[in-house]
């Protein structure tokens, strides 16, 4: 089991740099979204504030570094260096699934990013271990990493089509809400993996005690394609191509997501790849924008000085779009206007139904 679950960390990692792992039919509809322009912002590029909270955390830009990986050599290398990039420009990081510190706590230091302190370090772990295992398990990888919170993940397509994984889904929601009342609403976010959280489990998650949610939608990384590059199993591998575009685009996600729970706080996630796209993200409803494919590319590409040109490139563009849009802060950019075009505005509609 040990070697099956780092080989698979090792094979995902490979994968991702493979443009297949983004679907051409999977679009997160963000270009649905087009600003207003205003000619005269009457701003300057210094009044421009990013500043968000997130999970009681005061962050300098409403960015997260959003878990992907971990559990072998090369991940920590790219979890250490991720971190000291998200402490540097002062925003959130998280690491990828924990699951396997469970089973091999050896592995400690592919997770671990010290002396790297990001302003918010959220550990991982998925909602079937919590079901399997109970709140311990939440609570034991947050004080093996001394996470500030915990991202509890929801991956049900991806296990469909993963050798092994799992099939039985019962229990996760009342399992996050009793892991919420054990550490804390502001400890705990619930993410998806890139097939989006809708407004009615979004609801349910709320009727438990969940306050931050990592909508996390389609349009960026799909985890079915992912594993069907992984199968030897044709059935498998004909499954993870039927779901490789399954899920709620991330725009629609956002959108419906701020109109379901307007307590909840929103990171918005899934295929974002600039900061025009973290702005639209930012005006669709979300609190923080969520980035994890374009750094990890950039890292294994460049090092960390890639990574780091891609995070300034994004923190760049999206102070721009504040500015081209007249909005000082994340406020007034939600205030300005903007036009909503199809397909976007159907699914809007449709998810509010």
């Amino acid at each position: 089991m040990h070697d099956d679950l780092e080989q698979r960390k090792s094979q995902h990692l490979d994968l991702v740099q493979r443009p297949e792992v983004e679907p051409e039919e999977s679009d997160p509809l963000l270009s649905c979204v087009r600003f207003v322009h205003r000619a005269a912002p009457e701003l300057s590029l210094d009044q421009i504030e990013l500043s968000a909270e997130l999970c009681g955390k005061r962050l300098r830009a409403p960015l997260m570094i959003v878990g992907m990986t971990g559990g072998t050599e090369r991940a920590g290398r790219i979890n250490r260096d991720l971190a000291t990039l998200a402490e540097e420009a002062g925003v959130a990081f998280g690491v990828g699934s924990m699951r396997i510190l469970l089973e091999q706590p050896d592995l400690l230091a592919t997770f671990a990013v010290k002396p790297a302190r990001p302003p918010l370090l959220a550990a991982n772990l998925g909602a079937q271990q919590l079901v399997q295992r109970g709140t311990l398990a939440g609570l034991r990888v947050m004080e093996m990493l001394e996470a500030d919170a915990i991202a509890i993940h929801l991956n049900a397509a991806q296990e469909l089509v993963q050798a092994g994984g799992d099939r039985d889904f019962r229990g996760c929601l009342d399992a996050i809400g009793e892991l919420v009342a054990k550490v804390g609403a502001e400890r705990v976010i619930v993410k998806e993996t890139g097939c989006g959280i809708g407004p009615a489990v979004l609801r349910e998650l709320a009727a438990r005690g969940v306050r931050t949610t990592d909508v996390s939608g389609a349009g960026g990384t799909s985890w079915p394609r992912v594993e069907q590059l992984r199968a030897r199993d044709p059935q498998a591998r004909g499954l993870g191509e039927l779901l490789s575009d399954w899920g709620i685009p991330t725009a629609a996600c956002i959108a419906a997501a701020r109109a379901a729970s307007a307590g909840m706080q929103i990171i918005g996630s899934g295929g974002l790849r600039s900061g025009l796209d973290a702005a639209k993200a930012l005006a669709l409803g979300a609190d923080v924008a969520g980035f994890a494919l374009p750094l990890v590319r950039a890292h294994q590409q460049s090092g960390i000085e890639g990574a780091r040109a891609e995070l300034a490139g994004i923190l760049g563009a999206l102070r721009a779009a504040f500015l081209l849009c007249g909005a000082r802060d994340a406020e007034a950019l939600r205030a300005s206007r903007r036009v909503i075009l199809d397909p976007l505005r159907t699914w809007i509609e449709g998810l509010a139904g």
